[in-house]
């Protein structure tokens, strides 16, 4: 569950000199990293959703797409999902071309309406897409699972991963032979790839599940991970 680098330094190292203090050695230190990975079940989910209409003209095409998306939001919001959890993440109209022998020939139009949907009952995501593949939506570009109390969750990894790292310092002091002065630096190594990601669903995936309800979705856990470096002097 844990993969740790271990340094130690026990020879100058001009970065840890003490400021405001020239012609002074450079303190000795050791500088360890630690990690922490806390696993919590999610318990709250997003899902984008969209509408794909298309019509010989752009005012038509358009009126397609508004009659779907709307029919869309209003069974979400029927599925108890609050008005402040729907969010517009996409719109587009455009036209559509067919070539042949070197000539472009206008085909008709194209809307796209996307949204994203925030679900805090996780029971209901599927029951979610199911109603909103039924009622007009043509696509699901992701289901993503997180959890409410993240920030909380950080914040216990962070004090996880910081007593790793100190531990490691100790043990590592105490093989050199020396003992730790005090802490001189905690460094957090945030890193965007331990944020949850979108689960893909194809058209084919949404057209096999759509007369299923719900859809069948396994939530797994969420990890939540931290990494520090941690640096300490030693005497």
């Amino acid at each position: 569950m844990k993969s740790l680098a271990l340094a130690l330094t026990l020879i100058s190292a001009p970065a840890f000199a003490q400021p405001g203090q020239p012609g002074l050695p450079p303190m000795p230190v050791i500088v360890t990293s630690g990690e922490a990975v806390v696993k919590r079940a999610p318990d709250r989910a997003w899902v984008t959703i969209g509408a794909e209409s298309r019509a010989r003209t752009a005012a038509e095409a358009q009126k397609l797409n508004t009659d779907a998306m709307t029919s869309v939001i209003e069974k979400v919001k029927s599925s108890g999902i609050p008005a402040d959890a729907i969010q517009t993440t996409g719109y587009n109209l455009q036209p559509e071309f067919d070539y042949a022998n070197g000539k472009q020939t206008l085909r008709g139009y194209v809307a796209r309406n996307q949204v994203q949907i925030r679900i805090d009952t996780l029971a209901k995501t599927g029951d979610v897409i199911a109603a909103t593949v039924a009622t007009g939506a043509t696509n699901v570009s992701g289901v993503r699972f997180d959890l409410k109390d993240r920030d909380s969750v950080e914040r216990e990894a962070l004090r996880l991963a910081v007593r790793d790292a100190r531990g490691r310092a100790t043990a590592a002091a105490s093989g050199a032979g020396v003992e730790i002065d005090r802490i001189i630096r905690v460094e957090e190594q945030r890193d965007m790839a331990d944020m949850p990601r979108p689960m893909p669903m194809n058209m084919a995936m949404m057209e096999s599940r759509a007369a299923q309800a719900p859809v069948p979705l396994e939530a797994g856990e969420i990890e939540v991970r931290s990494r520090v470096t941690l640096t300490v002097a030693i005497k």
